[in-house]
């Protein structure tokens, strides 16, 4: 205070390449320069792909975009690993997808155009096929949404992740290597993308009392979390795409499983934020970004000018409570600051969750809503809990 400076902390090198100055610091004793920051992040997304294996080459695979930064990241990693410059090119074909949800976030019909001309402009950057889609849509979804359709060629009965990879090289050899990978070129929506207007208004208001009917801001954001899969999985199956991947974060996978410890979901916890979610049957989701904490999300968009678009929350009537989701967010974040392991260390836990709990012998044993097993025949557990 008075007539002291302040004093400046020294300069920490990059604990990868040794020479550089730090631009940040990931986790405590974790120094990064710029160049080697990228190369991290990179290797971890390529990383994720590689072990898991689950996407095949000459796929069709849907990315599910928001406009926040994790999704938005997400996209240019796809972007930068299609590139032919790149060391381990990926070799799926990619198409973008995003839910404009501003009827249940009380835009106006101007907010609405404006929100739709930011993410088109984001989208078309890209060079992806990509398709605009909006939530009074899923008023019109198929019954047969709340089914599991029939499994993918990717399921365990069809061919290994080596048969795909060869059949690919092979038939790369046969077209002269003419680039199927390459975005826009090999994929029939290509011309996909015309701007949609805006649901008739009468749509809207058939939408909005499903909301207003919730009695709570956690029963909405069930509700509309909900609604969106659904319309992500159904423009998969209408477009041919047999992946879904969805750029949910460390942070944000964290803070989910205890939303859904709250909400009585235990049972579904690998299923809800495990790499992969199979209860689609013909359409996987796949989550590539959930070993990206939020930190690293955020400087990764800030150094390399990755673009976002960003939405008003979900609506909230006055003094009403906060949903279980905000709680259990903010108890985390605030947990975070003065322990810095804790989020990993929830994210962790859930790592050690099998999906077993979550699969039904029978359709008469799902969910009509989530398409999770039911769990509500406890008889087997008597036996170990007395």
């Amino acid at each position: 205070p008075g007539d002291r400076p302040c004093p400046r902390s020294q300069p920490r090198t990059c604990m990868k390449c040794g020479q550089s100055t730090a631009a940040l610091v990931i986790r405590v004793g974790d120094p990064f320069c710029r160049g080697c920051f990228r190369e991290y992040f990179v290797h971890k997304f390529r990383a994720m792909l590689g072990k898991n294996r689950v996407i095949f080459p000459g796929e069709k695979v849907l990315l599910a975009v928001s406009g926040g930064p994790a999704s938005s990241a997400m996209v240019r990693q796809v972007q930068e690993g299609l590139s032919r410059e790149a060391a381990k090119r990926l070799r799926f074909i990619p198409g973008l997808v995003y839910v404009e949800e501003g009827a249940v976030r009380r835009q106006s019909p101007e907010q609405r155009q404006q929100t739709l001309a930011q993410m088109e402009t984001l989208l078309q950057a890209t060079g992806f096929p990509y398709h605009l889609v909006h939530l009074e849509e899923a008023l019109e979804l198929p019954p047969s949404i709340l089914q599991p359709g029939r499994a993918s060629t990717s399921s365990p009965s069809g061919p290994s992740y080596k048969e795909a990879v060869d059949s690919f090289i092979q038939q790369q050899r046969q077209d002269g290597d003419s680039g199927t990978s390459l975005p826009g070129h090999s994929t029939p929506d290509a011309a996909a993308g015309a701007t949609p207007c805006l649901p008739d208004a009468a749509q809207t208001q058939e939408l909005l009392p499903s909301f207003e009917a919730a009695a709570t801001a956690t029963a909405r954001e069930e509700l509309l979390e909900m609604l969106r899969t659904h319309l992500i999985v159904q423009t998969a199956r209408d477009k041919g795409y047999a992946k879904v991947m969805m750029g949910e974060s460390l942070t944000r996978v964290a803070i989910k499983l205890l939303t859904n410890l709250s909400l009585g979901r235990g049972a579904y916890l690998a299923v809800d934020t495990g790499f992969t979610d199979q209860r689609h049957g013909d359409v996987m989701v796949v989550r590539p970004m959930r070993d990206y904490t939020a930190k690293e999300i955020a400087f990764y968009n800030r150094f390399f000018s990755v673009p976002t678009v960003t939405v008003p929350p979900l609506f909230t009537k006055r003094r009403e409570k906060l949903s279980i989701h905000q709680l259990v967010e903010r108890f985390l974040l605030g947990l975070q600051e003065e322990f810095p392991s804790t989020i990993s260390t929830v994210y962790r836990t859930g790592e050690k969750l099998s999906p077993e709990p979550a699969k039904a012998s029978s359709e008469s044993h799902r969910c009509l809503l989530c398409l999770c097993g039911l769990d509500t025949f406890g008889g087997e557990w008597r036996g170990h809990w007395g």
